[in-house]
């Protein structure tokens, strides 16, 4: 038995291998597209080249803006389920969208900009829009063919059935 795909840690997996691959931005709307381009190209050259050093990376040190959007979640082992619970604050249930890969469990969605009218003048904005993606390896004890979801109050609720064998392979260790 491959006690491995119990692991906690396996949950994030693809995720990291996913984070590996740039997400290009959409430009804004009044921005320029071609200039948008070439900074994300510096941007992706100085980071391969400060690797290649073995140098920090600016994204080390401040964050990339995907991260920024990233919803945070929790993950809760019980007997009978695992249950995911994701923040996803500001956005609509209909733009989120949960879909199944094979193991890998996908959380997308988007947070939008609301529209302003001509008499905003901003000062700052602090406030982060764009797509966010978590993905998630599912446990080898997981049930995929009876996951639920729900969604209340910018929280996003998964119920990941499992199987009993989980619980078959568990057992106490007397402590002396």
């Amino acid at each position: 038995m491959n006690l491995q795909k119990f692991s906690p840690w396996n949950w994030f997996k693809s995720e990291r291998r996913d984070a590996a691959t740039p997400v290009p931005v959409e430009p804004r709307q009044g921005e320029l597209s071609p200039l948008l381009g070439m900074h994300q190209e510096l941007d992706r050259w100085m980071t391969d080249v400060m690797r290649q050093f073995g140098m920090p990376t600016l994204e080390s040190r401040f964050g990339d803006m995907a991260s920024l959007l990233r919803p945070q979640l929790d993950i809760a082992e019980r007997d009978e389920e695992y249950l995911i619970s994701v923040e996803v604050p500001g956005v609509d249930e209909k733009d989120v969208k949960l879909t199944l890969d094979g193991d890998r469990l996908i959380i997308e969605g988007e947070k939008r900009q609301e529209r302003n009218t001509q008499e905003d003048r901003y000062q700052r904005i602090e406030r982060s829009y764009g797509s966010f993606r978590r993905v998630l390896d599912l446990p080898g004890d997981a049930r995929p063919e009876a996951i639920s979801a729900s969604f209340a109050n910018g929280v996003l609720k998964v119920r990941v059935p499992r199987s009993g064998e989980a619980k078959e392979n568990r057992r106490e260790i007397p402590i002396q």
